[in-house]
């Protein structure tokens, strides 16, 4: 790789250390969500044959693994580069979810559809919903290390 390339991505690196720390700090919906939501969307349809518990899941189940997917693809192909920026995508994805989960106690997110709570049903179901708000913030922090972690790989890799 030229010393130009090299420097553009650490260039790079440096604008999404930005990003990461805003995600990690002051999260709100964004562009980026607005895929996470098509995505998890598709996912519900995708599951729906596997009956409602597999449909409600699904959503989430297919907005995380979608990012991995690239994830996977990358690092197969040695492109680590490649794999840390999708893995700051899944991370995101991953915060996306745990702001979902924290809220379904409370239910002040605004639905597509006017539908049921995703995590609201999965967490009631599982007895777990009075835990709503700090499993959301477990899995923000955990999602939050997560993007850091990518980000160091990807400065590492640049």
């Amino acid at each position: 790789m030229s010393r130009s390339a090299a420097a553009l991505r650490r260039v790079a690196v440096v604008a999404l250390a930005v990003y990461v720390a805003w995600l990690a700090f002051g999260y709100r919906y964004h562009f980026l969500d607005g895929v996470n939501l098509l995505i998890h969307e598709a996912g519900h349809v995708l599951f729906s044959p596997l009956g409602q518990t597999m449909s409600v899941a699904g959503g989430t189940i297919l907005q995380l693994l979608f990012p991995l997917a690239f994830v996977v693809h990358f690092w197969r192909r040695g492109q680590r580069f490649g794999a840390a920026i999708c893995g700051v995508w899944a991370s995101e994805s991953l915060m996306y979810t745990a702001r979902y989960l924290g809220d379904a106690q409370a239910q002040e997110l605004p639905l597509i559809g006017g539908h049921i709570h995703d995590w609201n049903y999965l967490l009631g179901q599982a007895g777990l919903l009075e835990s709503a708000s700090g499993l959301g913030t477990a899995l923000h922090i955990l999602a939050s290390l997560a993007a850091i972690g990518c980000v160091w790989l990807a400065w590492r890799e640049a």
